[in-house]
């Protein structure tokens, strides 16, 4: 049987179902109705990339850590709180999809962990 449920708007993954009027994202617990399936698929190609309140975000926003976040490879540590100017959206892999410059240098950074500033 085909997948015939979009993409998870939230997270991405495949992963979904259709679940009375809503589908539904095993994943990432994320549901949203069937009328708007058709409307964020086109908007998926758009970047329509959301902060972790759900706020939309466009290149040359200025943002803030909402948590600690260890850096891959390194002991460093960029600190909740933290202020970030002029964020770059791109279509990262694993959901890192804001590029940016830190104190700790330039890095790939997931929209979730992020508040618009």
């Amino acid at each position: 049987m085909p997948h015939t449920a979009p993409a998870c708007p939230q997270c991405g993954l495949e992963n979904t179902y259709a679940d009375g009027d809503n589908f539904v994202c095993p994943d990432c617990t994320h549901e949203w109705p069937k009328a708007e399936a058709g409307a964020t698929a086109e908007d998926a190609g758009s970047t329509a990339v959301k902060d972790a309140h759900g706020n939309p975000l466009a290149d040359g926003d200025a943002v803030i850590l909402i948590k600690d976040l260890k850096v891959k490879g390194s002991s460093s540590v960029l600190k909740k709180g933290s202020k970030i100017k002029g964020i770059r959206l791109v279509d990262g892999n694993d959901g890192h999809n804001v590029d940016c410059k830190t104190e700790l240098g330039s890095m790939l950074l997931k929209s979730e962990f992020l508040k618009k500033a």
